[in-house]
């Protein structure tokens, strides 16, 4: 996973690589969907832990029923001024499709019970500080619940 470098929303570059000795979630996200009030618990568990070593990586995709369809600067601005997001931001890639991004590519072909299609917006990978993933976090799950709050605290302590 540490492999792939990644446009940010704003432009940049950045290596997967700089966040070896993190926990790190992936997340992909869209700004038009039922599950898009995941924001609000991504960023509250964000600032708990990110002292800590996790990270949380946004990834926009617009893979379902077009609920991502604003631009890098519009999506920026949205996660900014709605939910006060604060975790690191990717630009729009495709998690799934004939255009999938390499980054969900790799994630997608990994053996189950990780691997297998990205099934909507707000699926999350949790990796650990090695870079190796660790779980698949479907996308109804909150991070805030007992089961994957235990799962980063076992990390972070790995």
């Amino acid at each position: 996973m540490l492999d792939f470098k990644m446009q940010r929303i704003d432009g940049t570059e950045q290596s997967l690589a700089d966040y070896q000795g993190k926990v790190v979630m992936l997340v992909n996200v869209a700004s038009k969907c039922g599950q898009t009030p995941q924001y609000e618990v991504l960023e509250r568990v964000y600032e708990q832990y990110k002292d800590q070593g996790f990270e949380i990586l946004g990834f926009p995709a617009n893979n379902f029923k077009g609920q991502e369809p604003g631009t890098d600067a519009e999506i920026a601005e949205f996660c900014a001024l709605t939910y006060g997001v604060k975790f690191p931001m990717f630009s729009k890639i495709s998690v799934q499709g004939h255009d999938i991004h390499p980054l969900y590519q790799y994630l997608t072909t990994l053996p189950e019970p990780i691997g297998g299609d990205v099934k909507w917006n707000f699926q999350k990978y949790l990796v650990d500080k090695q870079g190796n993933v660790a779980s698949r976090i479907e996308f109804r799950t909150r991070i805030d619940e007992p089961e994957v709050i235990e799962q980063i605290e076992s990390l972070l302590k790995a």
